[in-house]
């Protein structure tokens, strides 16, 4: 009998011990018909690249123009560019806290703040000519030197950085609000929105504040294409950097309107 054969045992024994009967043939069989070698599964989703937020990009600030430049030659009332402001708050809240990568929200978040932003820039060149031009080609340097600074890794986003400038950017909007209440009391509130010494520097640090969160824009964007997101994350990433951009133009507006003359 095979369990009495001394040699068997202890070549099963030195083979790692006991595996159990031996295969039948069929099983065998099946063994034979099995394939060698199982492909690699792919991903149920295509990879973010980069012309992926370049597209996405031009779509969601193209949206943004297009309505801005429909809000300015129709000249839409005042109240219509503030309930357009509302309503992109709103959107933009959503999109942001919910990490949204849908298209129609972040379109119509681009349209609505389009209307907000063709209207008050239509307001500020009514005032002063030609500060429009010059606030979006400052916004436009902005945006080249950061990408310029990131790309040659002179800052690098760190875990220590990002919490310096998001802990920079609430103590700003506090003092906004701070501002707002005691400007109820007060005309001028705490002169960050006046054309004094302390509204030019304030308005230089909300232009930083800005620049510092298209730089966390770009490392997101650098992140999501080498570590595989989906293409839909390209959403994100445009409304990111469209969100940065309406803040550092509207900083720039504000900033140059202290030092052009309106005659």
């Amino acid at each position: 009998m095979e369990s009495k054969n001394p040699v068997f045992s202890r070549s099963r024994q030195q083979a790692g011990g006991w595996a159990g009967p031996s295969p039948s043939p069929d099983q065998l069989q099946n063994m034979y018909d099995a394939p060698s070698y199982a492909a690699p599964t792919r991903p149920a989703y295509r990879a973010m690249t980069l012309d992926d937020v370049v597209v996405r990009g031009f779509l969601t600030l193209g949206a943004l123009v297009a309505a801005a430049a429909a809000a300015w030659i129709l000249n839409v009332p005042p109240m219509v560019a503030i309930g357009a402001a509302i309503v992109a708050l709103i959107l933009g809240l959503i999109a942001s806290f919910t990490m949204s990568t849908n298209p129609a929200l972040i379109l119509g978040y681009a349209i609505f703040e389009g209307v907000f932003l063709g209207k008050i820039s239509s307001v500020f060149e009514g005032m002063i000519s030609g500060i429009v031009l010059q606030a979006v080609l400052g916004t436009a340097f902005a945006f080249g030197a950061v990408l310029t600074v990131y790309s040659l890794r002179i800052i690098r986003v760190t875990p220590k950085l990002v919490k310096f400038g998001i802990a920079a950017a609430i103590a700003a909007l506090g003092l906004l609000l701070v501002n707002m209440l005691v400007g109820l009391f007060n005309d001028g509130g705490l002169g960050l929105r006046t054309d004094s010494p302390i509204g030019w520097a304030f308005s230089i640090v909300m232009i930083l504040i800005g620049c510092f969160f298209l730089l966390l824009d770009f490392d997101s964007i650098e992140q999501g294409v080498k570590q595989g997101a989906p293409e839909k994350f390209a959403w994100q990433c445009a409304f990111g950097l469209t969100l940065s951009l309406v803040w550092i133009y509207l900083e720039v507006l504000r900033f140059v309107s202290y030092f052009t003359s309106s005659d």
